[in-house]
C-alpha cells in the first residue's frame, strides 16, 4: 500500500494478526497503519483513495482525537489537512502530529472497527457517538415463580434463567409477533408479581378463557408450567413447535373421523402459520444466535468474514477466494471449514457489548439496502457450508443475495422510516 515511505509504520500497540494462512487484517484493538504527518503533495500521495477507519491525533496529548471512516480517505485527508480555505469548513492541518488508519472493504467492516475503535477512545461516549439504539428483543422472564413475556432493549444477566429473543427490527414489531402468538397460548399477560390468592376477581384475559389465571389459583402450578414450556418451545423453534403439535393432533382427529374437531384444528393451523411466517431470519434465542456474514474484503481476491456466536460479533477474518499453490488440492469447503476452525474462539462479552452488537447486526440487516450476506446455524451449531461456499462466490463476484432475506411486508415493514 505505502508500507515503503520511511513515515510510515505499523502500530505497536498492539500484535497484527493473520488468519487461516490469508492476507493480515487490521490489528485486534487499533489501526493497522500510522503516518506521521507532514504537509505536502507526497504526504497526502501516500494515502490510499479507498474506503477507511481513520484516527487523527494532534500534538497536545490531553487532545482527544479526531476519529471517524470514510469512503474516500484521500479525499476526506485533503479536506480536513489540505491548505486552508476561507469559509467554515472544519480544518485541522496546524493541530494534527499523526494519522493512523485502516482501509475496510465494506461499511460494515467500517462500523464493526468504528465502534472498536470509540469504545478504546472515548469509553464514556461512544455509544452516543455512533447513534446505537439497541435491538428490541422478546424476554422471557423464567425467573419469576410465574413466568411471563414482555418487549425489552436491555439485558439482564447472561447467565440469568431469563431468556431473549431478537434482534427485531422496531419495538411495534417485537409487540406485535409477541401479541400475535401469545394469542396461542394461556400464558398470564399481566406485569405484577403474583401472590395467588382464590378470592381474587382476575382479569378480562380470564375472563375471556385466554389465560389460566395462576393469580386466583385456576390451575395448578403444574399446569401453569406446563403452559410456559409450550411457549418457551414455541419462540425456541420459531413457531414450529405449535405448528407440529397442531398438524399431530389435526391428522390425530382425521383418523378417528372426528372431522369437525379436524376442521377446528386446521383452522387454527391456518392462523398460527402466518405469525410464524412474519418472524426475521434473524430473530433467535440470544444464545443460540450463530452464525457467519460475508462481506467484501479490501484485499484482491478475497472476501470478509465475521462470525457471529452467541449474539457476539468476531471478526473480521480475510479468506482467499482461489487460495495458493498449497490449496490446490483443497475444495473450498474444506479451507473454509479450516479457516473457521483455526480461528479463535471470540471472548466472552459483558450484557452491554452483547446489546452493542446486537445494535451493529440489527442496524446492518434491516437496512433497505444492506451489501453482503449472512448465514444462520442450524438448531445444532453448524453452519451451512455449502450455501456459504456460493455466497462467497456472490458477494465477491458482486452479485445479489440468492433470494431477499428480509420481506418486503409484514413484520419487517414496521421499521421506522430513517431508522438506523
Amino acid at each position: 500500500m505505502c508500507s515503503g515511505r520511511r513515515n510510515v509504520r505499523i502500530s505497536l500497540l498492539s500484535v497484527p494478526f493473520c488468519l487461516c494462512g490469508e492476507t493480515p487484517g487490521y490489528n485486534i484493538l487499533v489501526l493497522s497503519s500510522r503516518l506521521e504527518f507532514v504537509p505536502d503533495d507526497a504526504f497526502f500521495s501516500a494515502i490510499p483513495a479507498a474506503p477507511a477507519v481513520f484516527l487523527l491525533r494532534a500534538a497536545d496529548s490531553s487532545s482527544e482525537p479526531y476519529v471517524s471512516k470514510t469512503a474516500n480517505l484521500r479525499r476526506r485527508l485533503l479536506r480536513l489537512l489540505g491548505a486552508p480555505i476561507e469559509g467554515k469548513r472544519l480544518n485541522l492541518r496546524a493541530l494534527v502530529r499523526e494519522i493512523e488508519y485502516s482501509p475496510t472493504g465494506s461499511d460494515f467492516e467500517s462500523s464493526f472497527l468504528l465502534y472498536r475503535l470509540l469504545r478504546l477512545e472515548y469509553p464514556k461516549t461512544y455509544i452516543d457517538r455512533l447513534h446505537l439504539r439497541f435491538a428490541p428483543l422478546i424476554k422471557l422472564h423464567l425467573d419469576n415463580a410465574y413466568p411471563r413475556a414482555s418487549v425489552t432493549t436491555r439485558l439482564g444477566r447472561l447467565n440469568g434463567s431469563a431468556l431473549y429473543y431478537g434482534p427485531f427490527p422496531s419495538r411495534p414489531a417485537a409487540e406485535k409477533f409477541a401479541n400475535d402468538s401469545l394469542d396461542f397460548f394461556k400464558m398470564r399477560r399481566c406485569v405484577d408479581d403474583l401472590h395467588p390468592d382464590p378470592s381474587f376477581p382476575g382479569c378480562i384475559y380470564s375472563e375471556m378463557k385466554m389465560c389460566l389465571a395462576p393469580c386466583f389459583k385456576a390451575c395448578s402450578d403444574d399446569e401453569y408450567r406446563t403452559e410456559v414450556t409450550r411457549v418457551q418451545e414455541y419462540f425456541d423453534s420459531a413457531g414450529d413447535a405449535l405448528v407440529r403439535e397442531i398438524s399431530a393432533q389435526r391428522d390425530h382427529a382425521s383418523a378417528d373421523l372426528d372431522f369437525e374437531n379436524a376442521a377446528v384444528l386446521h383452522a387454527r393451523l391456518e392462523k398460527v402459520k402466518p405469525v410464524s411466517a412474519q418472524l426475521p431470519e434473524i430473530v433467535h434465542r440470544l444464545d443460540r444466535l450463530s452464525g457467519l456474514m460475508i462481506q467484501k474484503s479490501v484485499y484482491p481476491e478475497s472476501v470478509t468474514l465475521f462470525r457471529i456466536d452467541r449474539a457476539c460479533i468476531a471478526g473480521p477474518i480475510t479468506f482467499s477466494t482461489h487460495g495458493g499453490e498449497h490449496a490446490k488440492s483443497q475444495s473450498m469447503e474444506s479451507r473454509l471449514e479450516e479457516c473457521l476452525g483455526s480461528a479463535p474462539a471470540s471472548p466472552a462479552k459483558t450484557a452491554a457489548e452483547t446489546m452493542e452488537h446486537l445494535a451493529l447486526l440489527r442496524r446492518w440487516y434491516y437496512r433497505g439496502h444492506r451489501a453482503g450476506e449472512i448465514f444462520f446455524a442450524d438448531p445444532r451449531g453448524e453452519l451451512p457450508i455449502r450455501r456459504i461456499v456460493r455466497g462467497i462466490s456472490r458477494v465477491y463476484r458482486g452479485e445479489r443475495p440468492e433470494g431477499e432475506t428480509v420481506p418486503a411486508t409484514g413484520i419487517v415493514s414496521s421499521l421506522p422510516s430513517g431508522s438506523p
